[in-house]
């Protein structure tokens, strides 16, 4: 018995909506040719990564490091053109960027 059936023995009177939710819309931010610089430091003796060489408006600085920090569960600011990311999270922001369709340069280590 698999879950849409359990479902239908809870709830027979409901009927599933036909709409297809498998569309995944991706945030709309500025793309720029320039890559955009990952590099770790250790500042206070607490690991950071930083994402440096991005130009986009603040808005898009906005969506951009929320939905980094939403990724990671970790907390993260953004202050003078630079995205602060709390912890080395390097190989899966990169992935995150590449997957959005930024390019990415890993500086350091």
């Amino acid at each position: 018995m698999d879950l849409q059936d359990q479902l239908k023995n809870l709830f027979p009177g409901h009927v599933p909506d036909e709409t297809d939710n498998s569309e995944v819309t991706k945030p709309d931010y500025w793309m720029q040719d320039a890559p955009i610089i990952c590099k770790y430091e250790k500042r206070k003796g607490k690991p950071v990564t930083i994402l440096e060489g991005y130009t986009g408006a603040d808005s898009d600085f906005k969506k951009l490091t929320k939905e980094l920090k939403t990724l990671l569960s970790v907390g993260g600011s953004y202050k003078n053109d630079t995205i602060l990311i709390q912890g080395d999270y390097r190989d899966k922001i990169m992935d995150f960027l590449k997957d959005q369709g930024f390019a990415v340069k890993r500086v350091g280590g």
